[in-house]
């Protein structure tokens, strides 16, 4: 399992978005760095920069593959 580090940005808006949503969010970023491959469908990398995009509903989530998640 890979190390989840947050920003302070993205848990200022992980803790004012309804719970049920940021629940969901925390959890597919869980399942990421358990397994990459399970949330291949839901991933895109962005173009000319180093870092991944995970969608999860309405909200997508940066991700920087040496370790730092941004929302």
């Amino acid at each position: 399992m890979n190390t989840i580090t947050y920003r302070k940005s993205a848990l200022k808006v992980l803790q004012r978005m309804p719970r049920p949503e940021s629940k969901r969010i925390q959890g597919k970023i869980k399942a990421y760095a358990e397994g990459p491959e399970s949330q291949r469908n839901n991933m895109k990398a962005l173009k000319g920069s180093k870092y991944i995009r995970l969608r999860v509903g309405d909200w997508r989530v940066i991700i920087d593959e040496r370790g730092g998640v941004s929302q």
